[in-house]
């Protein structure tokens, strides 16, 4: 006997609605996010510009077919592109993401929030040039910057109680479901609009987080969260023209997200979308490494004037007894690596390849994971000496909403008897405690990523507009866009 199976189409998973709502009605009232959101785009729009100065980040920029023009197209900042929205937002996120710079969000998940910039930014601009040329009124930055502050609400409040890493699904869906809702809400979608573009980002086959592991790290993760907003983009645009969309995406039996791919379980949720996020975000201020590792390069940094003339050469690494990094759960499952690092991926990617670094010469940038660098002895020699141990009080105190530190601690022993100090470092400069500390630099930061850029007028031109939250705000989009044209 066959079982009835009912198909009555259900309302949509609440899921989808609340995302919706919040998309659409939510208003947003926060200072403090709006200033946060103003100092992230300026520092994801400079981790763009830096990463324009390498290779193998700008082999994929452009056009999918050379050649191609798109009247009233997206502009990618730093770039001559001109492009359609879809290929643009992946050019701006993949040069966003690329040197693992912007900000990012840890939680049950992962991930970096800015890269929904990519969607937001290209969608905004093709719609200003789209309006001013029917000589209608343009979006302004302010759109962006709220636009923004719901993307990162979106993929950070969904990221707090569930982990995607733990059913092999990459960070990157979080992006695209972000993405598709907020983008869909630029474009002047419905409630209904909204639903079925993100029930279509559910639906869609999810990145696997192969590219981001032993012993398959590459240059994917790269270019990923690109492709993701991208692909969002897409969905929005489909949506609008009518495209349907499956109300029960997350829910239904068998065929569903949950049972698919989440082992049958719902998302749990901590808390209500407002703007929690972009206020917490942490911000990767100082140097260019995976964020569970930027307060285990801060000691690093610290113990490097110490003992940097104890372990300048391979006789006297021989001396070292062992080098503990003491460190969080989840610092261990991800970038806690022994053996060959193949690529700058894979090393950005490693605590011990960039401690040594920092322990080596005081410093780290993306250049130190070029194979150049690699190519240092030392570099082996010190990771061969070094043992992550976890701290149980460091994992608790990461995963707490109040505290969400992201802790390190590195020791230095000898063979003499000897060793250094214990340094440990709860937050690092880009977390929400050490905003008063953190921002110049960011400021400094982005003057720097600027001038790889830019002629001095040009950079003085983008600052004046960049560091004046009302002037930003009030800015038409395209016209902001426009100043970073080349």
């Amino acid at each position: 006997m066959s079982s009835h199976i009912s198909n009555v189409r259900p309302a949509p998973d609440q899921v989808l609605v609340d995302i919706a709502d919040y998309v659409l009605n939510y208003k947003i009232d926060s200072a403090e996010a709006y200033d946060t959101a103003r100092n992230c785009l300026m520092d994801t729009l400079g981790c763009g510009l830096e990463a324009l100065s390498y290779p193998a980040c700008t082999k994929l920029m452009g056009p999918i077919v050379p050649g191609t023009v798109v009247p009233n197209g997206a502009k990618v900042p730093g770039t001559q592109f001109q492009l359609d929205p879809i290929q643009a937002a992946f050019n701006i996120g993949a040069m966003i993401r690329w040197l693992d710079f912007n900000d990012t969000w840890l939680a049950a998940e992962w991930g970096h929030p800015s890269d929904n910039l990519g969607g937001i930014l290209a969608t905004s601009d093709w719609i200003s040039r789209t309006r001013v040329a029917q000589g209608k009124a343009a979006l302004t930055v302010k759109d962006v910057l709220t636009a923004m502050i719901k993307a990162h609400e979106i993929q950070g409040v969904l990221a707090l109680e569930n982990s995607f890493n733990r059913v092999g699904l990459d960070h990157v869906i979080l992006v695209k479901v972000a993405s598709t809702a907020v983008v869909t809400g630029l474009l002047g979608g419905t409630k209904d609009e909204i639903i079925n573009a993100v029930s279509n980002a559910w639906v869609d086959g999810q990145a696997l987080r192969t590219y981001r592991h032993t012993p398959n790290t590459g240059s994917r993760k790269s270019w990923a969260a690109g492709d993701a907003t991208s692909r969002a983009v897409r969905l929005a645009l489909m949506a609008m023209k009518g495209e349907m969309g499956y109300p029960s995406a997350l829910t239904a039996k068998t065929w569903g997200f949950y049972d698919v791919s989440f082992k049958g379980q719902p998302f749990k949720f901590q808390r209500p979308y407002g703007s929690y996020v972009m206020e917490q975000v942490l911000f990767k201020i100082s140097f260019p490494a995976e964020f569970h590792a930027q307060t285990a390069v801060e000691c690093a940094l610290t113990l490097h004037p110490q003992i940097g003339e104890r372990i300048n050469s391979l006789e006297k690494i021989d001396q070292i007894e062992k080098i503990v990094i003491t460190t969080h759960e989840s610092a261990i499952r991800i970038i806690d690596k022994t053996g060959p690092l193949a690529n700058p991926a894979d090393r950005d990617h490693c605590i011990q390849y960039m401690s040594a670094i920092g322990l080596l010469k005081g410093n780290l940038t993306a250049a130190d994971y070029e194979d150049d660098v690699a190519n240092d002895p030392r570099i082996d020699a010190l990771r061969a000496k070094m043992q992550c141990v976890e701290k149980a009080e460091y994992t608790k105190d990461y995963l707490d909403p109040e505290k969400r530190s992201i802790a390190n601690a590195i020791q230095v022993f000898f063979k003499d008897g000897s060793k250094s100090e214990n340094v440990a470092v709860d937050y690092p400069i880009g977390h929400r405690r050490r905003r008063g500390e953190g921002i110049p630099e960011l400021v400094k930061k982005f003057k720097i990523n600027l001038a790889r850029r830019f002629p001095a007028k040009q950079q003085a031109a983008i600052l004046a507009v960049c560091e004046n939250q009302k002037t930003l705000e009030a800015t038409p989009v395209h016209e902001f866009v426009n100043l970073f044209e080349i």
